[in-house]
């Protein structure tokens, strides 16, 4: 019986062309993850604003976690591509579970500290004139955003892991 865990090749380790980074699919898997993740925070914006705002391309908290889709996604396709007992996809996946609790935990709790706090804020300076800046408010997520990200990012890395295969580029 073979080893599945595969050992690369010196030439494979020394290879440090900046262009190779993009040229596979572990990391279009995360990218495209996090794109669409925010990409659906945008749409579902935008109907219920009944405008488009591009912030949310780039913003923190909601539906669904573009945190958890990113990891998830390069999580998924290193197990797809390099197989589930190799000790990047274990690394992943530690990386992964990680963050998604960061998000659902530590984030979200400042996220709620930091609306306390600008209720207090907003009292205090209503009483007395003194100017504050909010704080940002959507920090972390729900379990359930946590859920939708990590969803996004296996159906991501699954399409992504399929087509390159189709296409067959690099032979991954």
């Amino acid at each position: 019986m073979s080893d599945p865990v595969s050992v690369t090749s010196a030439a494979e380790t020394l290879n440090w062309d900046f262009w190779n980074y993009f040229a596979n699919p572990y990391f279009w898997s995360g990218f495209m993850g996090w794109c669409v993740a925010q990409t659906i925070k945008m749409t579902r914006g935008a109907i219920r604003t009944k405008s488009l705002d591009f912030t949310y391309l780039m913003s923190t908290g909601g539906m669904p976690s573009a945190h958890s889709s990113l990891v998830v996604g390069v999580f998924v396709s290193l197990g797809l591509g390099q197989g589930w007992v190799h000790p990047v996809t274990i690394i992943a996946s530690v990386v992964a579970t990680i963050t998604m609790f960061d998000a659902a935990t530590v984030r979200r709790a400042a996220g709620l500290q930091a609306r306390l706090l600008n209720k207090m804020t907003r009292q205090l300076f209503r009483e007395h004139r003194f100017s504050a800046r909010p704080l940002k408010e959507m920090l972390g997520h729900t379990r359930t955003e946590v859920l939708g990200g990590m969803l996004t990012g296996t159906l991501v890395a699954i399409v992504v892991m399929l087509l390159w295969k189709a296409m067959d580029w690099k032979n991954f």
